[in-house]
């Protein structure tokens, strides 16, 4: 373990010169491939308007409906699970510029946003050619609710009030579910649009069908962290995370798994940061409650590379440790944070330690903050490692992400985009 600052050359020890510039531009935030998949969506879509416009009334809703299953089932856990399998069953020996590109899998919500989008557009065009005077007051009024649901979610709104977010997104979802379902029986409709419309709401309810209220029990090392630990008949793959609430119905918090090998059950580092995690830490409820399936996380694309770097600040130890654990890829961890022992305890700190020796831990209580793309490159190279995993805040995990990226180096972290 390095808890010393880095001697003066390592800190002024140089990056890798930046990609050229076509392929540079290629690694910009703004065309990273969430926002690739969605625009490939909609481009798919205003090809096949192009081709074949104009269109009756009954294709512009398949085409809405099709489009708004794609939104919903995407993002349903068992989907989830399965995309994340399939990207990483390929082996280690297919070239890098590959498994670079398959390691992206976690972009998968740009197919929940160019279905939303795609799919508000087709409906609006079917209900703007309804003729029945039923059938198209609830159109009109399933517009209204999808183009709340699609304003709300915008980053500017999720950003700034992610709870109101969350609640319209649920609710208006649910709303404009019940809404589909009357705009078919009230419409001519064969046992296709039924069945798309039964997956979707089967898809919508399962990980409500899975609720139930569990024992928690939590260690406070410092005020500003708990560690919870569940053992409720449940043992969770590395890497995967688990949603908890303590009222169901307004507000979910999803956290990395901590199963630790051997052991039934698992923990969640759940550290202060709002409102929400702070009356979690200082109340210590005895019971929450858990729903849905146990997902697959940005760091299982790990399978994918020989070496991996792992870059946490704070509780981003937490989606780590599983990883760190488990051994299943050799890594090597570099960590900032503050006051480690003091702030996580002398059990958690010594259980990373007796899985990564060599890890690099930066106690930013005594250094200060460090330039975490230098020392995630200068661990990457002396490593050998082919792919780096950034676990942080949005606006340092780009840092770093988009950092190593535009000069060629794989790195992935999570995108802020639930």
């Amino acid at each position: 373990m390095t808890t010393s600052p880095p001697r003066p050359q390592e800190v002024t020890g140089g990056l890798p010169p930046l990609l050229p510039g076509p392929r540079r531009l290629l690694k910009h935030p703004r065309l990273m491939h969430y926002n690739r998949l969605a625009a490939l969506v909609l481009l798919a879509n205003a090809t096949f308007a192009w081709a074949f416009w104009p269109l009756d009334a009954a294709t512009l809703g398949h085409a809405a409906l099709a489009n708004l299953a794609l939104a919903v089932v995407v993002r349903q856990q068992y989907v989830i699970n399965l995309l994340f399998r399939l990207a990483t069953s390929a082996p280690t020996t297919w070239p890098l510029r590959i498994r670079w590109t398959l390691g992206k899998v976690y972009h998968f919500g740009g197919l929940h946003v160019g279905g939303a989008l795609a799919g508000t557009a087709w409906f609006l065009a079917a209900t703007i050619t309804a003729s029945d005077g039923p059938t198209q007051a609830v159109g009109w009024t399933l517009i209204a609710l999808l183009a709340l649901v699609v304003a709300t979610a915008l980053p500017p709104f999720r950003s700034r009030r992610h709870d109101d977010f969350e609640k319209i997104h649920r609710f208006g979802g649910w709303g404009a579910l019940a809404l589909f379902w009357t705009h078919t029986l009230l419409s001519p409709s064969g046992p296709w649009e039924v069945g798309v419309l039964a997956v979707v709401t089967f898809s919508v309810a399962l990980p409500w069908l899975r609720l139930r209220k569990v024992d928690v029990h939590l260690e406070r090392p410092s005020s500003h962290v708990v560690l919870a630990r569940f053992d409720h008949g449940e043992t969770p793959f590395a890497g995967s995370s688990t949603a908890i609430s303590r009222s169901p119905l307004r507000e979910w918090h999803s956290f990395a798994n901590v199963p630790t090998p051997g052991e039934s059950g698992f923990r969640l580092t759940i550290s202060r940061a709002g409102d929400w995690t702070g009356s979690f830490i200082d109340d210590l409820p005895r019971q929450v409650w858990v729903k849905g399936i146990t997902t697959a996380g940005v760091a299982n694309i790990e399978v994918l590379f020989t070496k991996v770097i792992y870059v946490a600040t704070g509780s981003g130890i937490g989606p780590c440790l599983p990883h760190l654990l488990a051994a299943q890829v050799p890594s090597r961890l570099v960590w900032a944070t503050r006051d480690p022992r003091a702030t996580y305890g002398d059990a958690l700190v010594d259980e990373i330690l007796a899985v990564q020796p060599d890890a690099r831990i930066w106690d930013t209580s005594r250094h200060g903050k460090p330039d975490m793309v230098r020392l995630a490159h200068e661990a990457y190279r002396d490593f050998g490692a082919e792919a780096v995993i950034c676990i942080s805040n949005k606006k340092l995990t780009w840092q770093v992400v988009h950092g190593l990226e535009r000069r060629g180096i794989p790195a992935y972290g999570a995108i802020w985009d639930s």
